[in-house]
């Protein structure tokens, strides 16, 4: 479990006999790794699996990651730490096993940004549908729109003290200034991954694209790099989920 401070790492041969369970901390793994000849090693693609994949290549050794989900089936019996360490040295090493490319510092930038982003809007939507919902259980119903309230807002507050009693009031009042700053917020990380967009080669190239703008085509870029994850054009469609599932 690479989100602890302790992993345990299962080592097996080519016949999948195991050959060494131990129990190491975070600050350990890279010592206790760079004294073994290079091999494969198996990590489940998490928080923090990117960083110890590029320490752990940089020794020598042939890392891959995978989905948590492709892991699973290999789990027997109770899960705990060592059962899950066998289980991905056995999923490492089965031939049609799909592995997650590592992510590029530049990459993992450009995700937290969209990360973060994702997570001030949708603070602001519910600041917005807050304020909606409490002017509408005094009477007032606004129009759809964060535009339309946002316009509306100044002559409610100013002209409806016949419904709205001082203390809602000041908290809407209160309420808009977070929509306010939340706005500002946004503003920023926007602006920020677009100047990151202009820099970023595969970005530009996606930006040609009729219909793909900055947002769109540094968020595929932070996802999926230069694409070379996908064999065929397809593939990339139904990571996508453009698609129907298979249900045959």
């Amino acid at each position: 479990d690479l989100g602890k401070n302790t992993f345990h790492i299962c080592a097996m041969n080519d016949k999948g006999t195991i050959l060494l369970r131990e129990r190491l901390t975070r600050a350990a793994l890279p010592k206790r790794l760079a004294n073994i000849p290079p091999c494969r090693i198996g990590m489940e693609a998490c928080a923090g699996s990117h960083h110890i994949g590029r320490q752990l290549t940089a020794l020598g050794h042939d890392v891959r990651l995978m989905p948590a989900k492709y892991v699973k089936p290999f789990l027997k019996s109770h899960k705990n730490d060592y059962r899950d360490a066998e289980a991905i040295a056995e999923a490492v090493q089965r031939p049609t096993m799909r592995f997650v490319p590592f992510k590029s510092d530049e990459q993992l930038d450009l995700q937290a940004l969209h990360r973060v982003r994702s997570r001030l809007v949708g603070q602001r939507t519910a600041v917005i549908n807050q304020i909606r919902a409490f002017l509408l259980e005094h009477g007032i119903a606004v129009r759809q729109g964060p535009g339309a309230l946002r316009l509306a807002l100044p002559s409610i507050l100013a002209q409806r003290t016949d419904v709205l009693s001082p203390r809602i009031i000041h908290l809407i009042e209160g309420l808009t200034g977070d929509w306010r700053r939340f706005d500002e917020r946004i503003a920023d990380v926007t602006r920020e991954i677009e100047q990151l967009a202009k820099q970023d080669q595969y970005c530009k190239g996606l930006m040609g694209v009729p219909g793909v703008g900055p947002m769109t085509a540094s968020a595929m870029v932070a996802a999926i790099g230069d694409g070379a994850a996908f064999s065929r054009g397809r593939d990339f469609a139904a990571w996508l989920g453009l698609v129907p599932k298979q249900i045959s």
